[in-house]
C-alpha cells in the first residue's frame, strides 16, 4: 500500500507599511526614485547617527494586530539582528526578537472543507534592507539604499496550513485586512507584500514534523501555489528513494518551475541578537489601544452583511465589490451621490472589470471619481445619452476621469430628442429598405432590428433605440 503524506506549511509574510517616511528617519518611502536619493546618515548606517521610531509604524502594527486577534505586547522593544550583507549598511538589522509587538493571533479562512483558523505566532516591526542591482555588463553589483529603512511588519504564522489552497486563502485574507486598514497596498509585484514558505511533509497520522525547507522569491499567488506543489513533490521523491530532506533555504524559479538550494540553514545560526541600545522601549497604554480600536474600519465581512441589508444587489456583486477596498469605497460614494445601487454595481461589475482586465490593472489602481460615475448614470437615466454612447464616455472616464457632461457636449454626443428630425430619418430608412419592411410585415420580428440599426447609423448613434423602435412600429 502506497504511503500517504501530509504537507505542513507555515508562512513568514513581510508587509511594507504605507508610511510616507521610513521607520527610523525622515526619508521618503516612495517606490521608484533614482538610486540612493531617498537616503540620509541614519538609513545608510553612518556611525554616530541615531534612529527615532516613526509613530505611524507602531500605529499600523497595532491596528494589524488587533484586526488579526493578537495580544498586544504592552512593553516591547527593538533588537539588533547582526549579519553582514552588502545591502545591509549597519551590518545589523533593527528588528524584534524577544518582545514583538503582537503575539498569539488567528485569522479565519474559507476552504473547500469549510472554515478553519490559522494561528499567528507573532507580528514584529523591523526595517527593510537595501537592494543589490547586479550589472551583468560590467560584472559587478551595485547597492541602492532607497529601500533601506523602509518600515516592515513580519507576520509569522503557526504551521497550520496543509495545502496551497489554504495558503492562498490565508494570504488573501491578510492582504484584504491590511488593505482595508490602509496599512499597505500589499502589491506582490512591487514587493510590498512578500511571503516565504516553510514546508515539510510527514506520513499521514504522524505526530512529529518532518524537516522543513524555506522558499524565497515568490512574488505572485500563482508562483506561491506552484512552488508549494513543486516542493511537496520534491520532498516526497527524496523520502521515497530513501534520502533525507536537508534543512535549507531554496529559491523558486517560476520560469523553470523548480527550486534550487541557496544556503543550508542550521537552527543554530547565530544572529547574536541583543536589545538595541539606541532605541527606548515602547510602552503601549490602554488609551493608545482605544484610539487605534476606534479608528478600525468596517472590514469586509461586516460590509458584506450591511450591503445585503441596505442595497438590493445580488450576492455575487457584493462578493466582488467588497473584495477590493477601492471598489467598495467607490460603490458607496457613488450611491451616496444619489445613483441607484444596482446601476452603480452594473457599471463596476461589467465595464470596470472589463477595462481593468484589458489594461492589466488591479482594482486598487482605479483613478476615476464617484462624482463622474454618478453624473454618467444620471445622464443615461434622463436619456440624455444612449447606452452605447454611455459606454464610450465611461471608457474616457476610466482612462482619464473626464467630466461626462463636458465630454458629451464637446464631442456632440447628446441623444437627439427632436421627434421631427427622428421621424424624417425613420421614414427615409423605411423607404430605402423595402425588403426589410416586407420581411417585417410577413411576420419576421428580427427585421425591425435591422431597421433600428440603419436608423442609428443615419443618426450617427445619437438617438434612443427604444424611441426608434416605437416609431418604426407606428409607421409600419
Amino acid at each position: 500500500m502506497e504511503k500517504q503524506y501530509e504537507t505542513v506549511i507555515g508562512l513568514e509574510v513581510h508587509v511594507e507599511l504605507a508610511t510616507k517616511t521610513k521607520i527610523f528617519c525622515g526619508c521618503s518611502t516612495a517606490f521608484g526614485g533614482a538610486p540612493n536619493t531617498h537616503t540620509c546618515p541614519v538609513c545608510t548606517g553612518m556611525p554616530g547617527s541615531l534612529p527615532v521610531l516613526n509613530k505611524q509604524v507602531l500605529e499600523y502594527a497595532v491596528a494589524v494586530g488587533l484586526a488579526t486577534n493578537c495580544d498586544i505586547t504592552r512593553y516591547c522593544k527593538f533588537d539588533r539582528k547582526n549579519y553582514f550583507y552588502p545591502d545591509n549598511p549597519q551590518n545589523y538589522q533593527i528588528s524584534q526578537l524577544y518582545l514583538p509587538i503582537c503575539r498569539n493571533g488567528k485569522v479565519e479562512i474559507e476552504t473547500e472543507r469549510g472554515k478553519k483558523y490559522v494561528g499567528i505566532h507573532e507580528i514584529h516591526m523591523e526595517e527593510d534592507a537595501g537592494k543589490l542591482v547586479h550589472d551583468e555588463w560590467n560584472d559587478c553589483s551595485l547597492v541602492d539604499y532607497n529601500r533601506s529603512g523602509v518600515p516592515l511588519i513580519e507576520i509569522v504564522s503557526e504551521p497550520d496550513m496543509r495545502s496551497a489552497e489554504e495558503v492562498i486563502a490565508y494570504l488573501e485574507k491578510l492582504r484584504m485586512t491590511i488593505q482595508y486598514l490602509g496599512a499597505s497596498d500589499c502589491k506582490l509585484q512591487e514587493g510590498s507584500m512578500r511571503a516565504d514558505v516553510n514546508l515539510s511533509i510527514r506520513e499521514a497520522g504522524a505526530a512529529e514534523f518532518g524537516t522543513r525547507t524555506e522558499m524565497k522569491n515568490l512574488n505572485s499567488f500563482k508562483a506561491i501555489a506552484r512552488a508549494i506543489e513543486g516542493e511537496r513533490e520534491r520532498q516526497i521523491d527524496l523520502l521515497e528513494s530513501g534520502e533525507k530532506v536537508i534543512q535549507e533555504t531554496r529559491r523558486w524559479d517560476d520560469n523553470k518551475g523548480e527550486s534550487y538550494a541557496m544556503r543550508s540553514k542550521e537552527d543554530a545560526q547565530d544572529y547574536r541578537y541583543f536589545p538595541d541600545p539606541d532605541l527606548v522601549p515602547i510602552e503601549v497604554d490602554e488609551a493608545f489601544l482605544d484610539r487605534i480600536r476606534e479608528r478600525q474600519p468596517e472590514f469586509r465581512e461586516e460590509k458584506m452583511a450591511r450591503y445585503k441589508e441596505e442595497f438590493d444587489i445580488p450576492e455575487y456583486d457584493i462578493d466582488i465589490i467588497t473584495g477590493s477596498k477601492r471598489m467598495a469605497d467607490l460603490f458607496e460614494a457613488t450611491v451616496a451621490l444619489g445613483a441607484q445601487p444596482k446601476k452603480v454595481s452594473n457599471w463596476l461589475m461589467v465595464e470596470t472589470l472589463r477595462l481593468l482586465k484589458e489594461n492589466d490593472m488591479e482594482p486598487e489602481d482605479i483613478r476615476f471619481s464617484p462624482e463622474h460615475l454618478a453624473a454618467l448614470i444620471a445622464m443615461a437615466d434622463k436619456k440624455e445619452i444612449n447606452s452605447s454612447v454611455a459606454k464610450e464616455v465611461f471608457e474616457e472616464i476610466f482612462k482619464s476621469d473626464v467630466d461626462p457632461a463636458k465630454y458629451v457636449e464637446e464631442k456632440g454626443l447628446k441623444t437627439v430628442n427632436d421627434e421631427g428630425a427622428l421621424r424624417k430619418t425613420v421614414e427615409e430608412v423605411i423607404a430605402n429598405n423595402p425588403q426589410s419592411v416586407q420581411d417585417y410585415k410577413s411576420g419576421k420580428e428580427k427585421a425591425i432590428g435591422f431597421l433600428v440599426g440603419q436608423t442609428m447609423k443615419a443618426m450617427k448613434g445619437k438617438a434612443d433605440p427604444g424611441m426608434i423602435n416605437k416609431m418604426l412600429k407606428e409607421l409600419l
